[in-house]
């Protein structure tokens, strides 16, 4: 859990009280698939740009494959 994380979850406990680990669980995944979500549309912003202004293969192709590959894991 990195620190952005912990305390959006130690802001939640602080509201709803002691957690479960099924809650934090519940979380974790919830907050991953956020992530996920939002690097999408980042990348999808350069696939625009690169297609708007014609630079196929450019650093805006470049851009939109390094956000989608953090989410992968090694």
């Amino acid at each position: 859990m990195n620190e952005a994380m912990s305390l959006a979850w130690l802001e939640i406990s602080q509201m709803l009280g002691e957690p479960t680990r099924e809650e934090l669980d519940v979380f974790l995944r919830t907050w991953q698939r956020a992530i996920q979500a939002e690097r999408e549309e980042c990348a999808k912003v350069c696939d625009a740009l690169a297609d708007k202004h014609g630079w196929e293969g450019s650093y805006a192709n470049a851009c939109a494959i390094a956000i989608r590959a953090r989410g992968e894991t090694k």
